[in-house]
């Protein structure tokens, strides 16, 4: 079958939620893509920041093999011989106490939000407690992640969502502290937005909303499930800024492409929320996943990913800023690690296909940011590849 027959009988029978590129891809190996046809791409989009060793690592793959012949499900109802130490290894490697096993980030934002409702509700007996989130944030999709995700135009179609929902302004402390009042029980936010376009939080503005919080018993959520998991060049981005949360949400690169995610919370908030028989998941944490968990944070030490995301960063950045000042289209560069963007005075569209069909994959963040994600193995000759295409790629 042909790539075009494939995306033909696809669009036949897939629900038409992704305007997809014309692209089939068949197979993958270290940081390389490879379409239907045999055509090869340098992958600095590692499928939304999913892959972080790139394709193929061969400990990563021996572990889900030998998870297959041995168990790949039982209920959460048992204990299973990955359990322990994944949870242990999530634990250490996030700073948090207790931690929830889930399927996706978005399943991990509605188990950090029933938490803060059920530990203001324990503490007050109320159910109108209030939820501050901030503007262009982006949390998921289902419901409860969909009302604190900070884009109105994914809200409105689906209203009315979780109430009472405030949105305050990213980095804007005063915009936060307007909407705090007795009922608030949680405040939730990206450490570096995302889909929102590669914005990083300010330092200060952290510490504020920590000292704020700590103030007034409520509770700080820092979705992570993007900016987490070594892309900023600490495990967790918290850890780069020095402002610890209570709740912390995981995903993505957490599996490496399984389907996983995580909510994790320090002990005092494990002691006065969730308690048994008020969350749950039929597949959250199985044994297949355990099984690559415990690989991914194997291979983060094993082969020094942080370090090399903290060695090749200013590199990174420095090609990139060479980028903006050939470029006038460029009007921003920003980021934090392996999470960069170049914001530029038009749509990015273009530039995207540009670069995909002279063999490089990226993505954008809103119209017009371009989004730089790739795994957290790139070395020099890859940033400097990637660069070289998306420069011929910016002259059209």
């Amino acid at each position: 079958m042909s790539t075009n027959e494939m995306i033909t009988e696809a669009e036949q029978h897939l629900l038409h939620t992704y305007n997809r590129y014309p692209v089939v891809f068949d197979r993958a190996e270290g940081v390389r893509l490879y379409d239907a046809d045999g055509k090869e791409y340098l992958d600095a989009f590692s499928g939304i920041g999913v892959m972080a060793f790139g394709y193929g690592h061969p400990k990563y793959t021996a572990a889900l093999k030998d998870q297959v012949d041995r168990l790949t499900h039982i209920s959460n109802y048992y204990y299973h011989t990955q359990l322990a130490e994944t949870a242990r290894k999530f634990t250490e490697a996030s700073g948090m106490d207790r931690v929830f096993f889930t399927n996706s980030g978005g399943e991990a934002v509605e188990g950090a939000l029933k938490t803060a409702r059920k530990y203001a509700w324990l503490k007050d007996g109320r159910t109108d407690h209030e939820i501050i989130a901030m503007e262009h944030s982006f949390h998921g999709r289902t419901f409860g992640a969909l009302s604190v995700t900070g884009k109105k135009a994914y809200r409105d179609p689906f209203e009315p969502l979780l109430a009472p929902v405030h949105f305050a302004e990213f980095n804007d402390i005063d915009s936060v502290r307007s909407y705090v009042n007795e009922k608030t029980c949680a405040i939730i936010l990206e450490p570096v937005q995302g889909e929102g376009g590669v914005y990083p939080a300010k330092p200060e503005f952290l510490q504020e909303l920590r000292a704020l919080c700590d103030e007034r018993d409520i509770l700080l959520i820092f979705d992570e499930v993007q900016c987490g998991m070594g892309r900023t060049g600490y495990m967790f981005a918290w850890q780069g800024y020095g402002v610890k949360p209570d709740v912390l949400t995981s995903a993505k690169a957490l599996g490496c492409g399984v389907p996983v995610g995580a909510f994790a919370m320090t002990q005092k908030v494990a002691d006065a929320s969730l308690a048994a028989g008020d969350h749950g998941s039929t597949l959250g944490g199985n044994p297949l996943v355990c099984a690559a968990m415990n690989a991914v944070f194997d291979i983060f030490e094993e082969d020094k990913i942080l370090e090399n995301v903290r060695e090749m960063t200013p590199y990174m950045e420095r090609k990139l800023d060479e980028l903006k000042a050939k470029h006038a289209c460029i009007t921003d560069r920003r980021g934090r690690g392996f999470f960069q963007a170049l914001e530029c005075s038009g749509p990015v569209a273009e530039v995207i296909d540009r670069a995909r069909e002279a063999g490089v994959i990226l993505i954008n963040a809103g119209a017009n940011v371009l989004r730089i994600i790739p795994p957290l193995i790139f070395t020099k000759a890859e940033i400097d590849e990637m660069c070289a295409v998306l420069d011929r790629a910016l002259e059209g």
